[in-house]
């Protein structure tokens, strides 16, 4: 017999999983649509040239490579900006620019496992390619707050930064040779911690003054979104073209109301090297430890590893797993409901055209119906499977009447047709 386990990081999802998963996925994919999104794919296994060394240093040690059976060096998708950006140069000229899509499927990153954080996991991804300005940076943005009102995630908070901004302020300094090994420790942050993040950057820097420096900035805080970019504004130079683009997408967020859901936060960086502009992470607010579960940025260089054409990009990206996690914890409305159906037919074999007619007439008015395959059941064994499906309600017949049973009540119904007993059917 062979042992059915299977490898650190990966999991089996269970029906009751799955089944409020796909809801959030079609929530997402609807909210996507409304702002004009396309959806696309892109293949698991790519050439490993196309993937490595394209997110750092970092996320190189993570990616799953190997040899195939043609002697290729291949390797499974880490994210799926890589691979968009691989697509965008190879359909440039197929497509109608600024180009919306979305793409919502697993990526693989050998990382160590830990809560909310798997070796396999899907990710919810939504980019504008083609353009760099203040509307598709604020359209990024506006979708991200819709998608999360959406779900009926409560409590959230987008944390938004400028990595332009950031990288005037080291230039200022004199440090912008070491930006990357810089940005990577600004990185960790949350993660270790600021006396930590403070040792790599007096290794990394090789001065404590301008180690320090750094530390001001990325902590630098006020009362309102405003005055913590007029603090950094001071501290990198006075206004720049980074500071004068989060203004104006501030101005916008403030236009259509959804300001209050943003904060402007100098340690969000993005460790990943292609960021260009305006970066963001997302927080549960009750589960800050939790880490982001909505990040991305502005990325007007990647596209540039595979084709000459200008190809200027901003996107952000959903970690479905670790969001999920998170919702579990909080007992989120949208994971309660996990049926697999909302009624369950039972029937005699003699009533057997009559429950298909039934089923059929109940689906064309939106109701899911499952039409339970064995007809000489025990009851015992039909309300079991009920149970483990999560059906709320059964249809049985009696006579000319159809009888509607309530599954957490246990009370019953009698209705006289089809229409009336789904109107019995609660959604």
């Amino acid at each position: 017999m062979i042992d059915p386990v299977i490898l650190k990081g990966f999991r089996d999802s269970m029906p009751q999983e799955e089944i409020p998963k796909r809801k959030i996925t079609s929530i997402l994919e609807k909210g996507f649509q409304s702002y004009g999104f396309v959806p696309i794919d892109t293949p698991v296994l790519e050439y490993s040239s196309v993937l490595l060394g394209k997110g750092g240093g970092e996320t190189d040690k993570q990616v799953f490579h190997f040899e195939d059976n043609g002697g290729r060096e291949v390797a499974m998708r880490f994210d799926l900006t890589v691979p968009f950006a691989r697509f965008m140069a190879a359909h440039y000229s197929e497509l109608a620019l600024p180009f919306k899509r979305y793409h919502i499927n697993k990526v693989w990153r050998g990382e160590k496992p830990q809560k909310g954080r798997y070796r396999e996991f899907i990710q919810c991804d939504f980019d504008i390619v083609g353009v760099d300005n203040v509307q598709a940076d604020f359209e990024i943005l506006s979708m991200m707050h819709h998608s999360f009102s959406l779900m009926g995630v409560n409590g959230y908070t987008f944390h938004i930064s400028h990595r332009g901004l950031f990288n005037t302020f080291l230039e200022k300094e004199g440090i912008a040779d070491k930006s990357i090994d810089i940005l990577r420790a600004v990185d960790k942050l949350m993660k270790i911690g600021k006396d930590s993040v403070r040792e790599i950057l007096i290794e990394t820097i090789g001065d404590e003054k301008k180690a320090d420096k750094v530390l001001e900035y990325i902590t630098a805080g006020g009362s309102s979104f405003l005055e913590t970019l007029s603090v950094l504004e001071t501290l990198s130079g006075g206004s720049s073209e980074g500071s004068e683009r989060l203004r104006a997408i501030y101005a916008l967020l403030s236009e259509v109301g959804i300001a209050d859901s943003f904060v402007l936060d100098p340690s969000i960086t993005r460790g990943l090297d292609y960021y260009t502009g305006i970066v963001y992470e997302t927080f549960l607010d009750a589960l800050p430890s939790l880490g982001s579960v909505c990040s991305g940025g502005r990325y007007n260089n990647l596209a540039s590893l595979y084709t000459k054409e200008t190809l200027p990009g901003v996107g952000s990206s959903i970690g479905l797993d670790r969001l999920i996690a998170g919702l579990e914890e909080l007992k989120s409305p949208i994971l309660q409901d996990s049926s697999s159906s909302d009624v369950l037919i039972i029937y005699r074999p003699e009533e057997l055209a009559r429950a298909e007619k039934t089923a059929y007439e109940l689906r064309r008015k939106g109701k899911r119906v499952d039409v339970y395959l064995e007809p000489n059941h025990k009851a015992k064994r039909v309300f079991d499977y009920a149970g483990k499906n999560n059906i709320p309600y059964s249809i049985s017949f009696k006579d000319d009447e159809i009888v509607l049973k309530n599954h957490a009540t246990r009370e019953s119904r009698v209705f006289s047709s089809v229409s009336e007993a789904a109107e019995g059917i609660e959604a």
